[in-house]
């Protein structure tokens, strides 16, 4: 295996540590730092979370066409990893600031800094995903990559998760808003190093369809593409299950199991667990197809969410469950960034479109929407259960909290498992590659017989 090869390997990887760096504190603190700490009432940031991310969700497609419209010396989706390293960074810190501008002047400001970091977090996280078909035609290298990238999200999600709350103790000196603060500038900081190390390591090998599609084409190709109609619909569930979980978490261990310090080592056990799941994909992979590997691991993922709801309060039974739960999560999370990359082919094979930034800039808006729902509805709850932040529960706000970590979670893995048994583009998906590579080779034998 070639030095370059794995340097890419690396490269790639290492761009979802950065994301997670940041994002990760977002799904794990944030509503938390909005409730707990800058004082903002759960109903408006049950608002503020539908609103920004509906906008959030609509800048993916307009990356996605910004991407497909693209064309540099370095690629089409490579350049974002170095435009838009520096402002991903800035805005991660900004987010985590409590400015004294009382209650009116802080939702203000947590929705301008939140809208921000999230357009910004769309510049490098939406080029991650259209530059995999780029970067390999091989189907068993593309696992490869998603299997690497995947193993450095849990990294870095790992490291969010044990370190944040300890790291905002210890630097926050008591205050928690300057220890978040402090925590989330020192992230930011790496993370912007990590995505120039992106920027150095990949490239774009892989010279895919070279004229412009306009969105209205972009979108004919999709309405054909039915293995990527059924793979968009199951991200609703397969993330809203994730999402609702991860957001919840906080709450679940602080208020309904009564030990918040538990809070970090659950979340570190649910981002470094799933690394065991993701080392095992592509082994499995190579032995059955892609949506077997799929509802295995969603199987797995549903089982630790029934062990927690057995478990209650039992702490032994919650760490294994969230143990299994995990497993099953980092399994499922690999095969589908493996996946996502395949109905790119399957379009490009069916209309003769390659629609590589739309289709995942819509992956990615369909995401966002799914964790729109997770945030805003989880919030919306809490609210009519009546919750009140640094106080005891009341019964309904700690069935509120419960539902959002453990039920809904389990009943969304089920819908997502349902979705995908409707899957079947791994059955005729090497052939397609064969006439797409076919296709390639002829198109390079033309080019170098003008030249």
């Amino acid at each position: 295996m070639s030095t370059g090869v794995w340097k890419q390997r690396f490269g790639y990887g290492v761009a979802d540590l950065a994301c997670n760096l940041i994002w990760q504190v977002i799904t794990l603190y944030l509503m938390f730092f909005y409730t707990d700490v800058a004082g903002i009432a759960a109903a408006q940031v049950s608002l503020l979370f539908l609103i920004t991310r509906l906008i959030d969700a609509f800048t993916d497609i307009a990356m996605g066409v910004v991407i497909d419209k693209t064309d540099t010396k370095w690629g089409k989706s490579r350049p974002y990893f170095l435009i838009g390293a520096i402002p991903f960074g800035i805005l991660g810190i900004l987010a985590f600031y409590v400015p004294d501008i009382g209650s009116v002047g802080k939702l203000i400001y947590a929705y301008i800094t939140y809208i921000g970091l999230s357009i910004a977090y769309t510049m490098v996280n939406i080029p991650l995903a259209s530059i995999l078909p780029s970067l390999t035609s091989d189907s068993q290298e593309r696992t490869v990559l998603a299997t690497t990238r995947i193993i450095f999200s849990f990294i870095g999600a790992t490291t969010v998760s044990v370190l944040t709350l300890p790291l905002v103790n210890m630097l926050g000196g008591g205050s928690q808003a300057r220890g978040f603060f402090i925590t989330m500038t020192i992230f930011s900081i790496i993370a912007v190093l990590l995505f120039f190390v992106t920027f150095k390591n990949v490239e774009e090998k892989v010279k895919i369809q070279q004229k412009k599609v306009s969105l209205k084409q972009a979108f004919v190709s999709l309405k054909q593409n039915r293995p990527w109609q059924i793979f968009a619909l199951n991200i609703i569930f397969m993330w809203g299950s994730h999402f609702f979980m991860q957001g919840a978490l906080i709450y679940y261990y602080t208020y309904n199991v009564g030990r918040p310090d538990l809070a970090g080592i659950i979340a570190g056990i649910t981002t470094f667990v799933p690394l065991l799941g993701t080392l095992l994909t592509p082994i499995f992979s190579k032995r059955m197809f892609k949506k077997t590997v799929y509802m295995i691991s969603s199987a797995i993922n549903l089982l630790g969410f029934i062990i927690m709801m057995i478990a209650n309060i039992n702490l032994l039974g919650l760490i294994a469950g969230a143990s299994v739960a995990a497993l099953g999560y980092g399994l499922r999370q690999s095969i589908y960034f493996s996946m996502q990359a395949d109905p790119v082919d399957y379009g490009e094979w069916k209309t003769g479109i390659n629609v590589t930034g739309v289709l995942n800039a819509l992956n990615g808006f369909i995401g966002k929407l799914a964790l729109a729902m997770a945030g805003s509805i989880t919030a919306w709850t809490l609210s009519i259960g009546g919750y009140v932040p640094n106080e005891v529960q009341s019964d309904p706000a700690l069935l509120a909290i419960k539902a959002s970590y453990l039920i809904i979670p389990a009943v969304m893995v089920i819908i997502s498992m349902i979705i995908m048994s409707f899957y079947n583009l791994d059955k005729i998906y090497p052939t397609i590659r064969k006439e797409l590579d076919e296709k390639y080779r002829d198109y390079k034998d033309i080019v170098d017989q003008k030249n």
